[in-house]
């Protein structure tokens, strides 16, 4: 089977020349220049997603109720035993 082969390969560099710009410019990523962390330029458009902070503890409920049902087994017991 007889192999393709190009004689100019200089087509590659072109394209990547040509391509680089349209990658850094779109891209909207953060940008770092002398320290600074710059935002992207599309920052003031952005849909901030906020969650207001929750419980430390997530299992806060499930805490409570294994809790109550805790004393509740111990006060069973106390009646029972007559202290």
């Amino acid at each position: 089977m007889p192999q393709i082969t190009f004689k100019h390969a200089s087509w590659r560099p072109l394209v990547a020349a040509l391509l680089w710009p349209a990658v850094t410019l779109m891209g909207g990523c953060q940008l770092e220049m002398a320290g600074m962390t710059l935002p992207s330029p599309y920052y003031l458009t952005d849909d901030v997603q906020y969650y207001t902070p929750g419980p430390e503890f997530k299992l806060a409920r499930e805490a409570a109720a294994m809790q109550e049902q805790a004393e509740a087994i111990q006060s069973e017991q106390q009646r029972a035993t007559g202290f």
